[in-house]
């Protein structure tokens, strides 16, 4: 079922495999994440009893008290008045009017002798009457419009004239409307003082001029409705702030209080699914940002396949971690979320993939640490556990560098304890709140038990890891190259010869697969491993003979060549066996390729034996990746350049081309994509380096290597 699965996957197109991953591990966090972004809701009725102290989740505005605010405010605005100096000129020609109506009311008296002097006042009571529609009520007695219709012509025009200029005089003041009676009484009492009027027309004229008597100073509608708009603008929104207590365990839930809830949408009946759509468009965000580094990497597909799986894992598995340990932070006033290790997914990823895709799943976890570690009234990210995990993260990234061994994993997390500190520190400075000396005390053990804890968990998972996705890590290649290792152990101890060439050849193998950017580390220790199957009959290979005979003087070259080429085969057999990766039982399983033992097929002519040289080539496969082609190389010109009498570069350069170009015409680089440029590459590389550790060794046939 597991190969078929294999095999299916292997099928599939890279956008393809991305395109399940990305849907299948979204759904997983998105379920993991859900109820984090959702806000608790309760099941509430008005009076009755706050079962707990409830606080708002978030910010929102009363609209119903800021509208109660601004209304407020609209009522304190005092009116905008504007002076009018129309309102005086057309007042005083109103009293023009007057005077010149009843002077006509006079003539019309003189020319119209059967009038009576009560038709003559019905007269200018008409005229007073119409004015009154516009201006207001003018009450003069019948007696006082008699008086006026009595007057001469001078007597007449002395009182218009006083009359008009007292009016005038007040008018000229700003009056308005609740000023307008002490302005009537300001008129009457000018006219009282004025000698010019007679005693008997005082009371007249004064009652005329206070009917006169106008507001010079109205309200400006447009302008007061303007300022009225200009302060209910600045009136700030009354809100209900994030965190703030609506309501404490054991109040009573009133009205007010009951809308305020409803408001924060903190009932149960008022779940949104707003957050839940956000949370979609965030997975979405990061399943296409993880879908661009990769479609913009180049790489092999399979390869890209396993990162693809193996950071979305890392994600999946921290998430998990992250809801457990919200769970737990629920139950504490300090913040337990500083206990999270920031620097397990960067280094995870780092040792298992590239640093590249480290330090953008770096800020993938910061994010959804920010999402998934917030407190119930928090905002939307936890900003200070985002930065906390993102600095951690990156610290560890640089701490490590290119050194994956599990001993450095465990130095990094040191580094990283350091970083979460300082970050603490200024964490507890930047919040200005006073901390117990209990508080500071648990924030720096989490800070150092979150970086030790991220080494630890790393090095505790890398096995999962590397056992389920097949991963060769740098971790795992450090460990296989420590001497102590069994098989390493026994090479050393059983061939010691044997030992030190591999060692010879793996310096090779590396600086060559280093220049053309081929695993340098996979090439060392592949070689390391590669000739393990001559611990089975190891005096039959020249550098472990010691005594100056060699067996194989009196073996028939189809015996000879059957042990030597056994070799490989015995080393493919035992790497298998202690369950080496792949990787390096392939070294040691092409090596040779199909080469042609040409020392014993000639040996076999010699004697007239009836033979091919199909009869006398290595089984294969040949080398399949850059770094298997490059330990042939290296393995065929350290042992030749070994057997050497009085090495110089040159000598050694014309070797090492020789070999590199039988074994290019020889076939067998043809299934590797290994260039010409990059032969020339490794051509240097390896006569640089053979130059600085070459040292003289018994001249040996020239004869294809063993």
């Amino acid at each position: 079922m597991v190969q078929r699965l294999k095999s299916a996957i292997q099928r599939v197109t890279f956008r393809t495999f991305a395109m399940w991953i990305i849907l299948i591990a979204s759904v997983l966090l998105f379920t993991l994440t859900a109820g984090r972004v959702q806000h608790e809701t309760y099941e509430l009725t008005e009076f009755q009893i706050a079962p707990k102290t409830i606080r708002a989740t978030k910010t929102v505005e009363d609209t119903i008290k800021t509208e109660r605010e601004r209304e407020r405010v609209a009522q304190e605005v005092a009116p905008s008045y504007q002076y009018s100096e129309d309102v005086s000129s057309n007042r005083q020609a109103v009293a023009e009017s007057i005077f010149d109506h009843i002077r006509s009311v006079q003539q019309l008296g003189k020319e119209k002798k059967e009038l009576s002097v009560a038709d003559l006042t019905k007269e200018v009571r008409v005229k007073l009457d119409s004015l009154a529609e516009t201006i207001g009520p003018i009450d003069l007695t019948d007696h006082q419009i008699e008086q006026l219709l009595a007057l001469e012509e001078k007597p007449l025009a002395l009182v218009s004239e006083e009359v008009v200029a007292t009016l005038k005089h007040v008018l000229e003041a700003p009056i308005r409307k609740e000023q307008l009676d002490e302005a009537r009484e300001t008129a009457r009492s000018l006219i009282d003082q004025n000698e010019r009027i007679p005693n008997r027309l005082k009371r007249t004229s004064g009652d005329l001029v206070a009917a006169l008597v106008a507001e010079t100073e109205v309200v400006n509608v447009e302008l007061t409705e303007n300022r009225i708009l200009k302060e209910k603008e600045a009136v700030e929104p009354v809100r209900i702030l994030q965190g703030q207590v609506i309501v404490r365990e054991g109040q009573v839930i009133d009205s007010e209080t009951y809308r305020q809830l409803e408001i924060a949408g903190l009932l149960d009946r008022q779940q949104s699914v707003k957050p839940l759509l956000g949370l979609a468009l965030y997975l979405l965000l990061v399943g296409l940002i993880m879908y661009l580094h990769f479609e913009t990497t180049q790489g092999e597909r399979e390869k890209k396949k396993k990162e693809l799986a193996i950071v979305y894992t890392v994600l999946i598995l921290l998430t998990v971690m992250m809801r457990l340990l919200a769970m737990i932070d629920a139950e504490f006033d300090v913040q337990v979320a500083f206990l999270f290790p920031t620097a397990l997914a960067p280094l995870l990823v780092k040792v298992l993939t590239n640093e590249r895709l480290a330090i953008m799943t770096t800020i993938v976890t910061a994010a959804t640490a920010g999402l998934m570690l917030q407190e119930g009234y928090a905002a939307i990210l936890q900003m200070e556990l985002g930065v906390y995990i993102l600095f951690g993260g990156l610290v560890s990234l640089y701490v490590l560098g290119n050194d994956g061994r599990r001993s450095n994993i465990l130095l990094t997390s040191v580094g990283v304890a350091l970083a979460n500190m300082l970050f603490i520190s200024f964490y507890l400075l930047m919040t200005q709140s006073n901390y117990s000396w209990e508080e500071i005390g648990f924030y720096m053990t989490a800070a150092v038990v979150s970086g030790l804890l991220s080494g630890a968990l790393t090095i505790g998972m890398l096995p999962f890891f590397e056992t389920v996705f097949g991963i060769l890590s740098d971790v795992k290649l450090i460990e296989l190259s420590n001497p102590s290792q069994p098989l390493l152990r026994k090479l050393l101890t059983e061939t010691p010869g044997t030992y030190h060439h591999s060692i010879m050849v793996a310096n090779l193998a590396e600086t060559a697969c280093e220049a053309i950017g081929a695993n340098g580390l996979v090439a060392r220790v592949g070689s390391y491993y590669h000739d393990i199957g001559k611990t089975i009959r190891p005096e039959y290979f020249i550098e472990n003979q010691h005594s100056g005979t060699n067996p194989h003087d009196a073996l028939p070259p189809e015996k000879s060549k059957d042990i030597i080429i056994a070799h490989a085969v015995d080393g493919t057999r035992m790497l298998k066996e202690h369950g080496l990766p792949k990787e390096v039982v392939d070294i040691a399983e092409q090596h040779h390729g199909t080469s042609f033992l040409q020392f014993f097929y000639h040996k076999a002519k010699e004697l007239g034996q009836d033979v091919t040289e199909d009869d006398f080539r290595y089984p294969g496969p040949k080398a399949q990746t850059k770094e298997a082609a490059v330990v042939s190389i290296a393995d065929s010109t350290e042992a030749a350049v070994r057997s050497m009498k009085e090495p110089t570069p040159e000598k050694i350069e014309h070797l090492v081309q020789s070999i590199i170009r039988g074994k290019l015409t020889d076939g067998q680089f043809d299934e590797c994509d290994l260039s010409v440029r990059e032969l020339k590459i490794v051509e240097r590389a390896i006569c640089a380096t053979l130059n600085g550790i070459f040292h003289s060794r018994i001249e040996y046939p020239d004869v294809e290597e063993e």
